[in-house]
């Protein structure tokens, strides 16, 4: 029975959404849009585990290739979910002062959203205290008490000088005040001072007299000054006592009402009763009067400055919104956090209030997203990250000091707990290397989000398909899709994973064509997109990167390659190739040719020897060696060589997938039975003849198709495929339209003795009972010139 082609139904499949009612859904307008990962419920179960469980480790690596969507997907699925639920506890993390060392900053925990609140209400407690605590020393009652205090410092200096003054007087002894500011005793001649001229004219006894008694007023002189330094110790203590109960009547009134306000959280109120000890300890700050030594304290790293009670809000989450961050640029800085530097006056300078927050500090309590091999690429942030994931701390250490191994002063502030799921995408490559090379990586990531490429394709996931194609539309603000544009898409999305029963997940292709289709139509001024928009968008695309394809036709055409598509020859057959470029590929005949020569039954694979051939092309030529070996080597050696080649192949020629067209072309020339040039053959075979499948079906036959249309069409003209390749065609409208009005044939066939029989239009042959094929059959016909040259 001969061997009926393909009918057109078999050629393409149509998608006619079947769970969407024509009435109820007319365009994605009516659609409600696809929140979940679509086609991903491995991936989906993974995330769903991994977020689920606490313990450290549990991170997340997703699998798959650029352009899936991972993270889009991953995006909506988290939003959509609410994670609050798992215990998860989020937190608002400040830094403030460490009084009592300044190089280690603290850090408050509060709850979510309560940061700011409490930054604001510490700056307002500052302002009114800048206000409140002049004011305070600013008034008689104060200026009374501490006048008191001046003055019995003043009568008790004033008495012991004065009775000092008394008893050197009667002894003819001055006590004056020089101009350096010390005391000084000086002997008197009368009322006057002595002179040395009139102290020289004195009697050594009298001398002697009046050095002995300055001698004894001296000791005594030296005891009343120190306890006047004493007395106005005692002044000092009691004035700043004096101050301190001043001041801590406005303190207290003030910071009480916010201890009473942060009651329930005992960080924020120890924090604010050491900030009010330190203000006590340091309120010269606040009375200060010269303008210059106010902007000095805001601006200059001083132990008694305003900027000291701040409160630097590292992070501020949203207590109704699950944390999610996306690191576009993962540099050490950006997921870790630093401190910086400021200056004044020529004064480098840094404190707690310089301290940056990282976006693992802005994750904690939720999710971080990062590319593997952007994280890989940047020094030192894959070792930051395992300390930290393994420490589950955050230590915001200068990368710097790391580095250099200099000993410059920087801040050590206090670790924060870290509580966030780590995220990395990445490709399978990526995923391998990692571990390999890396022990650490399998217990840091321990769970792997494998996405799909593609998905299969039912009616109920065509219609999550075009809920998904509605969400793109929704989120880009774009013209909605009718019903028959949104089933042309779901059919291009089965022709990019060439088969008619899946779908492609390779979002960035759809949402790509999305927009280029509502560009299409509203340059067409329509409110819709249709699949006539879908269309000239895929047209548009394909015009973009064709370039190669038309050089290749092109040489088709003035007959630069050469190609028959009529008429038979011997020993020649048109095999099927695809030519890929980085971002499109296309399909195009080549001429096999083999010839033969008395030897040793070998095929010799010029390929191959010109190291043109791939390793799995000179695989295929091996197979069809053994089942040539097999059919015409049964009970001798073949005594023919064959010489086999690609003609007009200038290029690496790689892939088995033209094994069956270089079977049919040897048995022809041994044969010397002619082969029908007006069909094309694709697929490979194994040792037995069994057509296997290969790739790029629909670019193959469409590539013979146009060189067809080329070099002139004829009704017989078409291809051979593997039958097992029928499931993968989703071709050209052109040709199928051919194909139905007859003037195109695809025949699918499972052995390659069908091949040769659709190429010859005569039986392949069995081997009989007699040890021999038919003599009217093509493996009769080459058995029987074989034998002839084995006599």
């Amino acid at each position: 029975m001969p061997i009926k082609p393909l009918s057109s139904d078999k050629l393409y499949r149509v998608s006619e959404l079947n769970d969407l009612s024509p009435d109820v859904c007319k365009s994605t307008k009516h659609l409600i849009p696809l929140d979940e990962i679509v086609g991903q419920e491995r991936a989906q179960q993974a995330v769903e585990f991994a977020m689920s469980i606490k313990e450290k480790g549990y991170n997340i690596y997703a699998i798959g290739r650029n352009g899936l969507g991972k993270r889009t997907m991953m995006l909506r699925y988290l939003h959509r979910h609410e994670l609050n639920g798992n215990s998860r506890t989020i937190y608002d993390w400040c830094y403030v002062v460490n009084f009592e060392e300044t190089r280690s900053p603290k850090v408050l925990k509060l709850p979510a959203g309560i940061g700011n609140q409490f930054k604001k209400d510490v700056e307002k407690l500052m302002m009114r205290l800048v206000k409140a605590l002049p004011l305070a020393f600013d008034n008689e009652m104060y200026y009374s008490r501490s006048e008191t205090l001046k003055t019995q410092l003043a009568e008790k200096q004033e008495t012991a000088l004065v009775n000092l003054t008394k008893e050197a007087k009667e002894k003819n002894i001055s006590l004056a005040l020089t101009t350096q500011g010390d005391y000084q005793l000086v002997a008197l001649n009368g009322e006057e001072p002595h002179t040395e001229e009139t102290f020289d004219a004195l009697s050594e006894k009298e001398q002697r007299q009046f050095e002995a008694v300055i001698a004894k007023l001296e000791v005594k002189l030296r005891g009343i000054i120190r306890q006047l330094t004493e007395w106005e110790e005692e002044f000092s203590d009691k004035l700043e006592k004096l101050n301190e109960e001043v001041a801590l009547e406005v303190l207290s009134h003030f910071i009480k009402t916010l201890q009473e306000q942060y009651h329930s959280l005992p960080e924020v109120k120890a924090h604010l009763s050491a900030m009010q000890k330190d203000i006590l300890e340091n309120l010269d700050i606040f009375l200060e009067e010269s303008e210059e030594q106010v902007a000095l304290a805001y601006a200059a790293l001083d132990k008694k400055m305003p900027r000291r009670y701040q409160v630097n809000v590292l992070v501020s989450q949203d207590e109704h919104k699950f944390p999610i961050v996306v690191e576009e640029s993962p540099n050490y800085h950006a997921i870790f956090g630093y401190v910086e530097n400021a200056t004044y006056k020529g004064t480098v300078f840094t404190d707690f209030s310089l301290i940056r927050s990282g976006s693992l500090h802005r994750a904690n309590g939720g999710v971080l997203m990062m590319d593997a091999v952007k994280v890989l690429e940047r020094p030192y942030v894959w070792d930051g990250l395992k300390r930290a994931l393994r420490s589950r701390k955050l230590n915001l250490s200068s990368l710097e000091r790391e580095v250099t191994l200099s000993g410059t002063i920087s801040l050590d502030p206090e670790p924060i707990p870290l509580d966030a799921k780590i995220i990395l995408f990445g490709d399978y490559q990526t995923y391998q290397l990692l571990q390999h090379y890396d022990p650490e990586f399998s217990e840091l990531f321990r769970v792997t989000a494998d996405f799909e490429d593609e998905m299969p394709r039912t009616d109920k996931s065509e219609e999550h398909y075009a809920r998904f194609i509605s969400s793109i539309i929704h989120d880009n603000d774009m013209l909605h899709c009718d019903r028959r544009a949104i089933a042309r898409i779901i059919e291009y999305s089965s022709r990019q994973v060439e088969d008619q029963n899946k779908l492609s997940l390779h979002s960035a292709d759809i949402a790509n064509l999305l927009r280029e289709t509502n560009y299409c139509a509203r340059s067409m001024n329509a409110t819709v997109i249709r699949s006539s928009h879908v269309e000239q968008a895929l047209m548009n695309q394909e015009k973009r990167v064709s370039r190669l394809k038309d050089q290749v036709m092109q040489s088709f055409m003035n007959g630069t390659t050469l190609i028959d598509t009529q008429g038979d020859a011997v020993g020649q057959i048109n095999a099927l190739s695809v030519i890929a470029t980085s971002d499109y590929q296309f399909g195009a005949p080549n001429r096999i040719t083999a010839t033969t020569a008395f030897g040793e039954g070998d095929v010799f694979d010029i390929e191959r020897k010109v190291k043109l051939g791939g390793s799995i092309h000179s695989k295929g030529v091996m197979i069809l060696s053994a089942y040539l070996a097999s059919i015409f080597g049964k009970t001798a050696k073949i005594p023919l060589s064959t010489h086999l080649t690609f003609e007009q192949s200038y290029g690496g020629v790689d892939g088995d997938s033209a094994s069956m067209a270089e079977l049919c072309a040897i048995v022809s020339a041994f044969s010397q039975q002619p082969l029908r040039q007006d069909i094309a053959i694709t697929g490979s075979m194994n040792q037995f003849g069994d057509a296997q499948p290969i790739g790029g079906v629909n670019e193959k036959i469409e590539g013979f198709f146009d060189v067809c249309t080329i070099k002139g069409r004829l009704s017989t003209q078409g291809v051979i495929i593997p039958e097992s390749n029928v499931h993968n065609l989703m071709l050209r409208k052109d040709v199928i339209e051919a194909v139905e009005k007859g003037e195109f044939h695809i025949w699918a066939i499972g052995h390659v003795t069908e091949a040769i029989e659709i190429f010859t239009s005569k039986l392949a042959g069995t081997w009989n009972e007699e040890g021999g094929y038919a003599s009217d059959s093509i493996f009769g016909i080459a058995q029987a010139k074989l034998n002839a040259l084995r006599k």
